[in-house]
């Protein structure tokens, strides 16, 4: 492991001196400088609706149409050659051009831990609500009974799967097995499957799936998105294809629920600044993982070690949102030829439940919360969502705690700032007890922004200028983040321990544009299904 990690902050440094491969302009994203053939796939974003004048204006500069995304994304794939980007930059109807950037996909505790058990005592199990997992698929396994109402894959295989990372997922959303429940098990499941046998997929697929959400929206009452995938981040939230489809679901009335990450151990920053997009949006509820240590109490849950950090790349946003349980989840098995069943010898519970970790296995925790306080209150808006959520979120955390991996005899310490823990960890019977009907729905709960000063040696977060995240509703002092909203050297950054083994560099990755290539190196070229194909901490 720690010649490994060398060999990371190795081509960190290689990665940093490759030079530009045309003349830059900065609607052409950074990470197309790096590509090695003379033609592309790339998503053109355009500033005004797609037309065949658009593809006209491709076609002069040698581009092919390869694939038409909806209307609302105002976007399209082409395959065009490397060299006519530039050219096709200069042309007022293009607002951003990025690769078709390749992705893949990212229990009994997980119910008690979350307070998810006491909630469906009361009868709440998300009948009714339609929540949209967009992953490697869901197979019709008993704990589903009919309620997958729909399914569509846009790739090449059929809409159920073969992997089992989408079924596992669907499991601790929806799964309603005696043993093993999942934390809405009345609700209903619209698979849309992104996310090949192995477990690969690409930008245009997910903003396909999720233009197809929004689409069917009315029809089977979506209400919640689950995206338990990532990527590295390549450019800010608002150029970003992927992110900006999140937000057009959120917009439209769907709450969108992603992984953050499975790279807290990352040694050059210690796991800050890995959040992957679309989690780095800050509309969306972005979520980290706990380790419920195999018991009903969460007194004694701790962090997941590979849980990603905020502040996300670029753009500086605080996350994760919320914390979920995620280590050691056990959830439906797919059956047939499971890949994961392949490398996870071991692993199974039975012959038809599976073990994961992975803030994969946290989001659809979140996912499952959402479903159950909208059967309860129908007309809350994900802005009302998010609040509650976080607002309502367990807030009680040690300073730090560390766990060592017994092959390597690597220690990895977790400290419990905000870009670990975020708000805090689900508490859904807390959530679903609160009443607060905050102004939210005519403004935006952006996730707030953290910061440098450089005169004062701190670390400032910046509020939206919601109503929500004033003092005395979620943001506030009391309620959130402690004692204080400027965190200082022993908080935040400022040693050693916090930001890797040189401050000076640590902290550079983190807040430099630097760490735009370390990105790439952690999570490298496709979109990751954040499981962890083992048993997470121990």
């Amino acid at each position: 492991m720690k010649n490994k990690q060398r060999h990371v902050i190795a081509l960190l440094t290689i990665g940093l001196a490759i030079p530009a491969a045309f003349g830059r302009s900065a609607k052409i994203a950074k990470d197309l400088d790096a590509t090695k053939t003379t033609s592309v796939d790339v998503i053109v974003q355009f500033t005004v609706p797609r037309t065949s004048k658009q593809d006209t204006l491709v076609a002069q500069k040698g581009g092919k149409l390869k694939t038409a995304l909806s209307a609302a994304s105002k976007a399209a794939v082409y395959t065009m050659p490397l060299s006519e980007l530039e050219g096709l930059a200069t042309s007022a109807d293009v607002k951003y051009i990025t690769p078709n950037r390749a992705v893949q996909g990212n229990d009994v505790y997980t119910n008690e831990a979350s307070n998810a058990t006491a909630a469906q005592s009361y009868g709440w199990s998300g009948a009714g609500v339609g929540v949209a997992i967009i992953d490697s698929g869901a197979s019709a396994v008993l704990d589903f009974d009919s309620r997958i109402v729909y399914s569509q894959t846009f790739v090449t295989e059929r809409a159920d799967e073969v992997y089992g990372h989408g079924t596992h997922v669907s499991g601790i959303v929806a799964g309603n097995g005696s043993t093993y429940k999942g934390i809405a098990p009345g609700a209903n499941i619209i698979s849309l499957r992104v996310l090949d046998d192995l477990g690969s997929g690409t930008d245009s697929n997910v903003i396909a799936a999720i233009d197809r959400a929004i689409a069917l929206k009315s029809t089977y009452n979506i209400r919640v998105m689950n995206l338990s995938l990532g990527r590295s981040v390549q450019e800010s939230y608002t150029l970003d294809p992927l992110c900006q489809a999140a937000e057009r679901a959120w917009k439209a009335g769907i709450v969108v629920v992603t992984a953050a990450g499975n790279f807290g151990r990352y040694a050059s920053t210690n796991g800050y600044a890995t959040i992957g997009a679309p989690g780095n949006d800050p509309f969306v509820i972005t979520v980290g993982a706990m380790n419920a240590m195999q018991t009903l109490g969460r007194g004694d849950d701790r962090m997941a070690s590979y849980s990603s950090k905020g502040p996300t790349l670029l753009d500086h946003v605080i996350k994760p949102d919320l914390l979920a349980p995620g280590n050691k989840v056990i959830s439906q098995d797919t059956k047939g030829s499971s890949v994961l069943d392949s490398k996870l010898l071991g692993n199974m519970v039975g012959s038809n439940y599976l073990i994961l970790s992975g803030t994969s296995m946290s989001a659809p925790a979140v996912s499952g919360a959402v479903a159950l306080l909208l059967q309860k209150t129908p007309a809350l808006t994900p802005n009302q969502v998010k609040a509650r959520l976080m607002k309502t979120a367990y807030k009680q955390f040690p300073a730090s705690s560390s766990w060592t991996d017994i092959s390597t005899g690597i220690t990895y310490t977790s400290y419990y700032d905000i870009f670990t823990v975020g708000a805090g960890y689900l508490d859904i019977t807390a959530a679903l007890a609160n009443s607060d009907l905050t102004t939210v729905s005519s403004t935006t709960p952006l996730s707030p922004t953290a910061v440098y000063d450089a005169v004062s040696g701190t670390v400032k977060m910046v509020n939206g200028s919601s109503l929500v995240w004033g003092d005395s509703l979620v943001w506030g002092d009391s309620l959130v983040w402690g004692d204080s909203l400027v965190w200082g050297d022993s908080l935040v950054w400022g040693n050693s321990l916090v930001w890797g083994d040189s401050l000076a560099s640590g902290f550079s990755l983190v807040w430099g544009d630097s760490m735009a290539a370390a990105a790439s190196l952690v999570w490298g070229d496709t979109i990751k299904a954040t499981a962890i194909l083992a048993n997470g901490d121990k």
